[in-house]
């Protein structure tokens, strides 16, 4: 009898608890919320939220695998893209109409990256990317390197100075002052011999010192090699991608070392520049006196200067 009076009061309970459940209004509410994402989310949702799926393929952009292309060698990936659906309809559904400047992206990487592909120089970034890079090569032009840095902080400009091993050795709080300035270091041997001639060990022991010399006075491991002049050979770049360096190369010349009229250095750069350009300077008068002029020029065709890394990053810009 005590059994069948406990389970008559049990029942009684879970009667009068669904009835102050069912009747308060916040848990309907609450109830109706959780009712309506799930429509939203078996449904496809309301009218603009079908819209947003039915033109998303328009703005779709496919993901470009890095290749070794016949003439630029080794060149980087870039991701696509894809609508992120959800977030845009979160940012359309105030507006209540569908809007393409409101659309939210998802970034798509591509199955071949840089570092799946054969040693092999680079000399520019992927020819989608809208921006380009300064590469400084630094083994003599102390006296410019000031006002360059200046001029780059300036117009929020991050570069790429490849550094001689030796000139490190020389001026190391130059090279500190450049580091501190939030630039990229790199590689330019030792003592800027002609690789394409040295020896096996000789190339090996160029690179090698650089990088302690750089290491020891900036704290910066390097990732990229510019060998002097231009000059290597393939296993030039066999040894560096031994050390972990990919070896670069350039598409725009300066030709800054000749000492041109500020003016004819600008029109040089800019009637070559392009998506991915990789700009090839040194610290001279010409270049140290132009340098503000062409950033503004490069910035007024909409492409923005970053540093090496940046540039070589798969990652889009739009």
């Amino acid at each position: 009898m005590k059994r069948k009076k406990g389970k008559i009061a049990i029942f009684i309970l879970i009667i009068l608890f669904s009835y102050v459940i069912l009747d308060n209004r916040y848990t309907l509410i609450f109830l109706q919320q959780l009712k309506a994402k799930h429509e939203l989310a078996v449904s496809g949702g309301d009218s603009l939220y079908q819209e947003i799926v039915a033109k998303a393929k328009e703005y779709e952009i496919p993901p470009e695998n890095a290749e070794i292309h016949r003439v630029w060698k080794k060149t980087p990936g870039y991701n696509g893209r894809s609508v992120d659906i959800d977030a845009s309809y979160k940012r359309m559904k105030k507006k209540g109409s569908f809007d393409p400047k409101l659309l939210v992206f998802k970034q798509i990487p591509p199955s071949v990256h840089l570092s799946d592909l054969p040693n092999e120089a680079i000399y520019r970034g992927h020819p989608d990317k809208p921006m380009v890079s300064f590469l400084i090569n630094v083994a003599w032009g102390n006296e410019y390197i000031p006002k360059m840095l200046a001029v780059l902080k300036k117009h929020h400009v991050k570069a790429t100075f490849f550094l001689e091993g030796r000139w490190v050795k020389e001026n190391p709080e130059l090279a500190k002052m450049i580091v501190e300035s939030g630039h990229e270091i790199g590689n330019h041997s030792y003592s800027h011999p002609d690789m394409a001639r040295l020896p096996s060990a000789r190339i090996r022991q160029e690179m090698e010192e650089t990088n302690k010399i750089i290491k020891a006075t900036t704290g910066k491991n390097v990732k990229w090699f510019a060998p002097p002049s231009g000059s290597f050979r393939k296993e030039v770049v066999d040894i560096a991608a031994d050390m972990n360096m990919e070896t670069i190369m350039w598409s725009v010349d300066t030709i800054d070392w000749q000492k041109p009229r500020p003016e004819t250095l600008i029109n040089r750069v800019m009637s070559k520049i392009h998506n991915g350009a990789m700009i090839l300077m040194h610290p001279t008068s010409s270049t140290a006196e132009s340098l503000d002029s062409l950033i503004k020029k490069i910035k007024e065709k909409n492409l923005s200067i970053g540093s090496l890394s940046s540039l070589l990053d798969e990652k889009r810009l739009d």
